[in-house]
């Protein structure tokens, strides 16, 4: 916990922005987070750096590592998984509240955001690097976030939203992009998704969402098996 001072604003301020930087892969796991270099690059001292840092690793974000000093953390697998678990029933919830509230408008939404998808893995043909990009990471995350809007439920929305926020947002799209299969499923599910609402048959929902969201898991918990793997010893 940051102790109560007055530079608590800076380093909720320095925190949030270095939180958004691992959020988005800006600074990648594994990455070591250097306090003087942070301090120069915000124009501060080290000291609300230094609780920013241990504010970021109380979330679970950074770890200390000996003799690395403060590291963007690498979730360990049965974390992503367990996690997933959790979000495919919250998911799943959330779909089928949406079935009878959802809106012609979100539906379309919906569509465009999975057609983002459709047309990225088009052209990927091969390429990882067309399939994984910042507008496929948002497409995706805009996806799932119209559902939980339609379900109309802000507890709900806060749970599903600490989980994502346990880990990095670009990863989804780095796995997805290494595997032509599971990019064609993942647009493939979301369009059952589409379909099940569309129908405002929850029952249909609720099994696509979870069943999608459980696949997405054990996507990234092999992704992340294979990076723990590399990213600090080689």
């Amino acid at each position: 916990m940051t102790p109560q001072t007055d530079e608590g604003p800076l380093v909720d301020d320095i925190a949030a922005r270095i939180r958004a930087r691992i959020m988005n892969g800006e600074l990648a796991i594994g990455k070591p987070l250097r306090q003087a270099a942070l301090a120069a690059e915000f124009g501060v001292s080290r000291t609300p750096v230094r609780e920013a840092l241990r504010q970021l690793q109380n979330g679970g974000l950074i770890e200390v590592q000996p003799n690395r000093g403060a590291v963007v953390r690498v979730p360990t697998p049965w974390e992503v998984r367990q996690a997933y678990e959790v979000r495919a029933e919250l998911e799943g919830l959330a779909a089928r509240r949406a079935a009878s509230r959802i809106t012609e408008r979100q539906l379309t939404a919906l569509r465009e955001h999975n057609a983002v998808l459709r047309e990225a893995a088009e052209r990927a043909a091969g390429e990882e690097a067309a399939a994984g990009s910042p507008a496929t990471t948002a497409a995706n995350d805009c996806f799932h976030t119209v559902v939980c809007e339609a379900a109309d439920n802000p507890w709900l929305s806060r749970m599903i939203d600490r989980i994502n926020e346990s880990f990095p947002r670009n990863v989804s799209s780095l796995a997805l992009a290494g595997d032509e299969r599971h990019r064609q499923l993942n647009i493939r599910q979301h369009e059952l998704i589409v379909e099940a609402l569309t129908a405002r048959d929850a029952d249909r929902a609720d099994e696509v969402m979870r069943d999608h969201v459980i696949s997405s898991g054990e996507l990234l918990t092999a992704w992340y098996e294979r990076r723990s793997q590399t990213v600090f010893h080689g």
